[in-house]
């Protein structure tokens, strides 16, 4: 009876300890691939966070390059003329020739970039009157200062008005009729003089200062515009029309630019780091074997009869001895003590 109950009792309890065998192997499973789960996303977190701060530092690198070395594409400035009217003949309205002073100096810098090609342009808005078409063709002179008063550049264009009969007039105006009655049109005309086609500013003595004078006393302006645009070539002209394109090229240069760097580094770091432990290694063995070969002839008692010299095997018959060194000198140095007694007694 006894050993059928055993029996019962052993094979409830194989199943047990098979279930709370497996429970354990699966907590293990799970602890292990959490860990793994946890070491792997560290590891994405931090390669993650280095991809990011490589990419920002070449944004910024290729955003500092293109803001030093892409000049201003477009500069405008209105033009207001100013010219005397304390003439004595009273056939002339105007008693000296309009002239405007425009600055060439934006927030205290240079609007201008040395080395670069620039297009100047003057807008003029003059009103089709009989005053401007009696003009016929008039001059306008340029003139560049710097700001030692020093002249840099000067250039004399000439225009006209576009000539239109007195029919197309006619029938123009009969057509926009109600434009013009209700202000949403007018009778003027637009021209665009250009007074340098390609100029570039002188490092030495920069401009400063445009003066613009028109050589006619009798002219009608509505208002006047200067426009100063920039011919790019080579990898400005690229910079400027293809601008998607060239970040995506530069951006991508600097971060493989860097993520080279960063390789290199990190490899060397390493390639410094195991020698130091090859030799830690090296010299650690050195010391161990220096310690054995170092051993004095005196603590050879100290570590038990198992150390002897090849000489003294050769003279002594072995001895078996079972135990520690130290415990065997201990037994020996009672008895010889025992046998002192027995002989003094």
């Amino acid at each position: 009876m006894e050993r059928q109950s055993n029996l019962h009792s052993q094979d409830d309890a194989e199943p047990s300890v098979l279930i709370g065998r497996a429970l354990v192997k699966l907590q293990r499973a799970v602890f292990i691939a959490m860990s793994r789960a946890r070491q792997r996303l560290v590891q994405l977190s931090i390669v993650f966070s280095f991809v990011f701060l490589l990419l920002w530092i070449a944004a910024f690198l290729y955003g500092t390059f293109y803001y030093s070395y892409m000049p201003k594409a477009t500069f405008s400035a209105p033009v207001n003329y100013y010219y005397r009217t304390d003439c004595e003949s009273p056939a002339s309205f105007l008693c000296s020739y309009p002239m405007a002073n425009i600055s060439l100096i934006r927030n205290k810098k240079h609007v201008l970039t040395f080395g670069q090609p620039y297009r100047m342009a003057l807008q003029l808005e003059m009103p089709d009157s009989p005053a401007n078409r009696e003009l016929g063709m008039f001059m306008i002179k340029t003139t560049c200062f710097s700001q030692d008063g020093e002249q840099v550049a000067s250039s004399a264009r000439s225009s006209i008005l576009r000539y239109r009969s007195d029919l197309l007039r006619t029938l123009g105006t009969l057509l926009f009729l109600p434009a013009f009655l209700t202000g949403a049109a007018e009778q003027k005309q637009v021209l665009e003089v250009e007074l340098f086609s390609d100029f570039t500013d002188n490092p030495y003595a920069p401009s400063v200062t445009a003066v613009i004078e028109i050589m006619s006393s009798k002219v009608q302006i509505y208002s006047s515009d200067l426009y100063i645009h920039a011919h790019f070539t080579g990898i400005r002209y690229l910079l400027y029309y293809f601008p998607i394109i060239s970040a995506i090229v530069g951006v991508s240069s600097n971060f493989i630019f860097l993520s080279f760097i960063f390789i290199f580094s990190y490899m060397r770091l390493l390639f410094q780091v195991k020698p130091q432990r090859f030799r830690m290694n090296g010299t650690e063995e050195n010391n161990q074997q220096g310690e054995g070969r170092a051993v004095p002839a005196g603590t050879a008692e100290m570590l038990g009869p198992f150390h002897q010299n090849p000489t003294d095997v050769r003279q002594e018959e072995p001895h078996f001895h079972v135990g520690n060194g130290t415990e065997q000198q201990n037994r020996d140095t009672i008895g010889q003590g025992e046998i002192n007694e027995t002989e003094a007694a």
